[in-house]
């Protein structure tokens, strides 16, 4: 029961474009009692949950119409370098990986994924709060 603590104070933004990967996310999440406080299904209306609620985490789906997850990743750290990101994709290509890294990703989950799989990531992404 260490891990359910260690995830008491942190909040979640999800989004994803994809109704099916963010009720995916919102229960893998919840049931280790991560608290999923805003789901949004494009960029832009990301992006303003993220400045209205300041989430210890936001999962961001990679493809999306409109603004681009990389695009989006970009304006999140820009004005809060505290958020960690991690990038939630199907495609595995290196330059989108890459940019994903170089943009701030504190991780990155690839679908289709499963509850270890998520849980692992998110845990991975709160690691890196070290200072290199």
């Amino acid at each position: 029961m260490r891990e359910a603590n260690r995830f008491a104070n942190v909040s979640v933004v999800i989004i994803d474009d994809n109704d099916t990967t963010r009720a995916m996310l919102r229960a893998v999440l919840r049931s280790e009692g991560i608290e999923v406080v805003a789901e949004a299904k494009d960029g832009t209306a990301g992006v303003a949950a993220v400045r209205k609620l300041r989430p210890t985490l936001v999962c961001l789906d990679v493809m999306m119409p409109e603004v681009g997850g990389i695009e989006v990743l970009s304006q999140i750290k820009n004005e809060m370098p505290d958020v960690r990101v991690l990038m939630v994709t199907g495609s595995t290509d290196r330059d989108t990986v890459q940019a994903a890294i170089q943009g701030g990703a504190s991780g990155y989950l690839v679908k289709p994924f499963n509850s270890a799989k998520v849980i692992a990531s998110v845990e991975i992404a709160l690691d890196r709060k070290k200072p290199d």
